[in-house]
């Protein structure tokens, strides 16, 4: 592989992990604001249809988009008006309806199966910035979706870390009845958090119908599993964005890499490699707390100190804890 084929490479890994990485953005958003949405499978396929469908009914990228985004924030109203107001599980609800909106997708989505329709226009190079020796060519020869991606992981991070809105957030998840004393509506803002977070979940459907996997196939089209994934990102993430943004790209990492690898591997079957992707981002979940594990601090505990350190200083780094109040319901009584 030549430098500049990596290059070309390493583009395409940004280019097709930003439905992943706005999807992440979206369930980070509900998850530190307290509530779990488990629908986001289901709701990812279900945009993913319906954002194609009304794209190439009526000839608008726009409305495919905004299509998509609705559809999340409404299965998002339901799950967190199903836990707030009805004071049912999250967990239960969330599973419910991912398996409806799937299901859903793949009935009515039956006549747009293999029909030709409108994508995102081809990636255009930004002048000067894209002239940048190897950064240029990586980062800025994109198509609009991956540039609105750039921005908005630019925006999630500052806003998380440098606003007093994003504190609020991170005490709403962490303590809500001392941001409660404080004057805040805690169930006011998880609503608002988690149908914001729902309705980037829902755009990043029609990313991949409308870009990175132009069309729609019903069961083939290679979507059902991505929303699992991205709810593995969150966690690996440690409920961090920053973090859970360099996961989402990672997982594009390992997907661009299980092709490149297939011309070199002839011997394994190609859909080996396919798929391989996922049980490795199953294994570096199961590393976030495995260090945490009595039988590998015995395993640790034979080993020189300075092996037994590095390891642990790594296992340390990649663990994460939930916010303290995560699919807990929220009563002011």
């Amino acid at each position: 592989m030549t430098f500049e084929l990596l290059l070309i490479g390493l583009a395409g890994v940004l280019a097709s992990a930003s439905p992943i990485v706005v999807a992440t953005i979206g369930e980070t958003l509900s998850e530190r604001a307290g509530v779990i949405n488990l629908s986001l499978n289901g709701t990812l396929i279900l945009s993913a249809m319906a954002g194609f469908a009304v794209a190439s009914t009526t000839d608008s990228l726009l409305l495919g988009f905004l299509l998509g985004g609705l559809i999340g924030a409404m299965v998002a109203l339901v799950i967190v008006f199903s836990s707030i107001t009805l004071k049912l599980s999250q967990v239960a609800v969330g599973f419910v309806l991912t398996f409806m909106c799937q299901d859903i997708a793949f009935f009515l989505g039956s006549p747009y199966i293999g029909i030709s329709g409108p994508r995102v226009p081809p990636a255009f190079p930004i002048p000067i910035l894209s002239q940048i020796p190897i950064i240029g060519a990586v980062f800025f020869r994109q198509n609009t979706l991956t540039y609105l991606s750039f921005v908005l992981v630019a925006l999630t991070i500052f806003w998380f870390n440098k606003t007093r809105s994003g504190l609020i957030l991170q005490a709403i998840g962490e303590k809500p009845a001392a941001a409660y004393v404080r004057g805040i509506n805690v169930n006011k803002l998880r609503y608002i958090y988690t149908v914001i977070g729902g309705f980037l979940v829902g755009l990043s459907g029609p990313m991949y119908s409308l870009s990175v996997r132009a069309g729609w196939q019903g069961k083939i089209s290679g979507l059902d599993g991505i929303g699992w994934i991205v709810l593995a990102i969150v966690i690996f993430g440690g409920w961090k964005p920053g973090r859970a943004i360099l996961g989402a790209y990672f997982f594009g990492l390992l997907q661009w890499l299980s092709l490149s690898l297939q011309p070199s591997l002839p011997a394994i079957p190609p859909q080996v490699l396919q798929v391989a992707p996922f049980p490795l981002m199953i294994i570096t979940l199961l590393l976030v707390n495995i260090g945490r594990t009595e039988w590998v601090e015995r395993s640790l505990a034979g080993l020189p100190d300075d092996y037994r350190l590095f390891i642990k200083k790594i296992l340390r780094a990649l663990r994460a804890t939930p916010p303290e109040s995560l699919g807990v319901p929220f009563e002011t009584e």
